[in-house]
């Protein structure tokens, strides 16, 4: 069951060392401006989403995602999100804007996924209720970092804000973290944490003044209901993409492609510190 306790009380009850393994990190995805870019990170977002989706009115340029990346503080996660694209297509993205993971969004193959990771990027695979990829199909991603698990719907390959059963995703992805979304905002969050029992939520449209366009007040009040919910689980980190040259799942060491061609390092792990709390 969720703990839902206030931070204050917390404190007082001495628990407040303990707490930092259970925090919950958020993404607040859709950003198209750097300055509420760098508003979320400083409210305590691990990871902001950029999308490559043409069709989508929260669609970036690489001038738009290069701006919003390069202006984040180095613990917080930019992440590309892509539909359908090929390993050329992302890898741009990555050299050009400097994507540090990628959401692949649609109907991508398992080893696009491999390919990515080989790479150095790290990878989000989105799985789905009611369309393919579904959640029983997560076994077919053995690359994959992380999964995120929504429900399909509307003109859109994503949520579209839909809410749906969110505890028939609890425990899909067995030792691998579960990134939450779909219907997800201030008042529902509680619900949606002792439902699924995830390691991270992505939000978009939930904290949205209009499409594209973050209602920070919206964002605050979300980051600071999810830092008073204390599970009673141990969140795995979702948004902590491989290190460049580091060996075993998701590293470079050993494999002859690389992420930048410019030989820079375009990872780099989320500290602890900065996952919401």
């Amino acid at each position: 069951m969720l703990k839902a306790r206030d931070a204050n009380s917390e404190a007082e009850s001495g628990s407040t060392a303990e707490s930092g393994s259970n925090r919950i990190q958020v993404k607040i995805c859709g950003l198209t401006r750097v300055s509420e870019a760098l508003a979320c990170a400083e409210l305590g977002a691990a990871a902001i989403g950029c999308v490559f989706y043409p069709p989508s009115p929260r669609f970036v340029s690489d001038e738009q995602a290069r701006a919003i990346c390069s202006a984040l503080p180095e613990w917080v996660v930019p992440v590309g999100v892509f539909v359908d694209e090929d390993f050329d297509t992302v890898m741009r993205r990555v050299e050009r804007c400097g994507i540090r993971m990628a959401q692949l969004h649609g109907r991508e193959s398992p080893e696009l996924a491999a390919r990515l990771e080989r790479a150095g990027v790290g990878v989000i695979k989105a799985v789905f209720i009611n369309r393919d990829p579904r959640f029983d199909q997560v076994g077919q991603f053995p690359a994959a970092r992380a999964f995120l698990a929504e429900c399909a719907g509307g003109r859109l390959p994503g949520g579209n804000a839909l809410a749906w059963d969110w505890s028939v995703a609890r425990g899909i992805t067995g030792n691998r973290p579960l990134v939450l979304a779909g219907g997800i905002n201030a008042e529902t969050v509680a619900e949606a944490l002792s439902a699924a029992r995830p390691d991270a939520l992505d939000l978009s449209s939930g904290v949205e003044a209009a499409p594209g366009r973050k209602d920070l007040d919206k964002v605050a009040r979300f980051l600071d209901r999810v830092s008073r919910c204390r599970p009673d689980y141990h969140p795995r980190g979702a948004f902590a993409p491989p290190v460049l040259g580091r060996g075993g799942p998701g590293g470079t060491a050993g494999h002859p492609e690389r992420a930048s061609s410019s030989g820079r390092r375009v990872m780099a792990p989320v500290h602890e510190g900065h996952i919401l709390g």
